[in-house]
């Protein structure tokens, strides 16, 4: 059993999987969570954050080797470590993430799908450093299907996204097992695109919940569970 280490996406933090980390613990698996330089309670300038920056606090939180589980945006960042340091990652798991495709950056994969719901919902600063997400639109993109009181709890803990964070492309895909949830409620990564990025992969490591883009406040004992189980793969 390897311990998890947990990634957020955009504008996101490591507070966003706090359900999933007290099921996790009533299991007995050792799991983190861990706010990316700009994101939660990290306090980094977020002008000119890096997905260098993102991958040095993900493999400097690493004493082990690790289950690294990234969601959405997440994906890229967890890619970058494992190509970076794959001595200290045993798997990767995308939770409704993007799966870098080599050459390609995150706007470049989200232009190749023709449809872009989240577009219309991205509000970006004067001077394009960073981006949000339109508040009047947060529940039904994100937390739809999530209970009651999961707005009032992540609207004020959402943080700009640095968009310099999201422009690096990867070379190479990591040689390290690779597992996928899809999420197939999802209204921010359509769930087709996600079926399409792993459309290659074997069907035992590609899972499907039947949640929103939000699985660990819609679902989190489920998810939990999914990810325990993974860590305990060979």
């Amino acid at each position: 059993m390897s311990e998890l280490l947990l990634i957020h996406g955009s504008c996101h933090g490591a507070w966003c999987w706090r359900d999933v980390l007290a099921e996790l613990d009533a299991m007995g698996q050792p799991a983190r969570a861990i706010d990316l330089p700009g994101h939660g309670d990290d306090a980094t300038p977020r002008a000119g954050i890096t997905m260098d920056d993102y991958v040095a606090r993900i493999t400097g939180s690493i004493d082990a080797p690790v289950t690294l589980v990234g969601h959405s945006m997440g994906g890229f960042p967890i890619t970058h470590a494992a190509l970076t340091a794959p001595d200290k990652i045993t798997r990767l798991v995308y939770v409704c993430a993007y799966v870098p495709e080599p050459g390609k950056d995150i706007g470049d994969m989200r232009r190749a799908w023709p449809d872009q719901p989240l577009v219309p919902v991205i509000e970006m600063s004067d001077d394009g450093a960073t981006f949000t997400f339109d508040a009047a639109r947060l529940r039904e993109m994100f937390y739809h299907d999530c209970p009651e009181g999961t707005l009032d709890y992540a609207r004020p803990r959402l943080t700009p996204q640095p968009v310099a964070a999201q422009s690096r492309a990867t070379e190479a895909q990591p040689d390290c097992p690779r597992s996928y949830i899809i999420c197939d409620r999802d209204r921010a990564i359509p769930p087709g695109f996600q079926a399409h990025m792993v459309r290659d992969w074997p069907a035992e490591d590609v899972q499907t919940m039947d949640v929103s883009h939000s699985p660990f406040f819609a679902a989190p004992r489920d998810l939990a569970r999914r990810l325990a189980d993974l860590a305990r793969r060979p």
